[in-house]
C-alpha cells in the first residue's frame, strides 16, 4: 500500500512519509468525489474501503511510533497540546470510519459521510504540518530512525490486511439480520395484541 517497499524503508524520512500518506489520501477522497455520482455501489464501496483502510493504518502507526516520539522529542509544554489534539482527532476519525464501514452504500447519508471525514481529515493534515511537523524539524528527533519503524509497521499491518474488520457486505447483512429480527419481533408484539 502506498506504493513502499522494504528497500525503500532504509532511507525514509517520518515526515516525508507521512505527508505521502496524506497526499494519497487526498488524492483518493478527490476520486471519491468524481465518482461518486456516476460509478456503481461496488465501486464506491470498494474505494472507502481502501480510504478507511489506509487511514487506519496510517493512524494506528501514527499512535504506536510518531506521537510517543514525538512527545520525547519535544518539550512538554510545546508539543503536549498539538499531540493531545490529534490523539482526539484520531478517535473522532476512527468513529466516522466505523460508521462508513457500517453503512450501506445506498444510505441516503453515505455520500455526506465520506465528505465529512474527509474534511476532518484535512483539518487534521494541516494542522499536523503546519503546526506539529515544523517543531518536529526543529527538534532532536531523528526522523530517519522513526521513518524507519514507520515504514517497516506500516508495511507489517498492509501485509497483514491491516486490522481485523468486516467488509461492509458483512456488516450490511448482519445489521439486516438484526434489523430484521427487530421488525419481526415488533409484528410479534402487534399479534400478541
Amino acid at each position: 500500500m502506498f506504493g513502499m517497499t522494504s528497500n525503500e524503508n532504509t532511507n525514509v524520512d517520518a515526515l516525508q512519509l507521512l505527508k505521502r500518506d496524506h497526499d494519497e489520501v487526498d488524492g483518493m477522497f478527490k476520486q471519491f468525489e468524481e465518482i461518486k455520482e456516476t460509478s456503481e455501489d461496488s465501486e464506491k464501496e470498494a474505494l472507502v474501503a481502501q480510504i478507511c483502510d489506509a487511514l487506519t493504518v496510517h493512524a494506528q502507526i501514527e499512535e504506536e511510533i510518531f506521537y510517543p516520539s514525538a512527545r520525547r522529542a519535544l518539550d512538554a509544554e510545546e508539543g503536549k497540546d498539538l499531540l493531545d489534539e490529534a490523539a482526539v482527532e484520531h478517535q473522532t476519525l476512527k468513529d466516522l470510519i466505523e460508521r462508513l464501514e457500517a453503512a450501506p452504500t445506498d444510505d441516503p447519508l453515505y455520500d455526506a459521510g465520506v465528505k465529512v471525514l474527509s474534511e476532518y481529515v484535512k483539518h487534521h493534515v494541516k494542522e499536523e504540518e503546519s503546526e506539529l511537523f515544523p517543531k518536529i524539524k526543529s527538534s532532536a528527533m531523528d526522523t530517519e530512525a522513526v521513518g524507519r519503524k514507520l515504514a517497516d509497521r506500516k508495511e507489517q499491518l498492509t501485509q497483514s490486511g491491516g486490522r481485523a474488520r468486516r467488509s461492509n457486505g458483512q456488516q450490511r447483512a448482519a445489521s439486516g439480520e438484526s434489523r430484521g429480527r427487530r421488525k419481526g419481533r415488533a409484528a410479534s408484539a402487534g399479534d400478541d395484541r
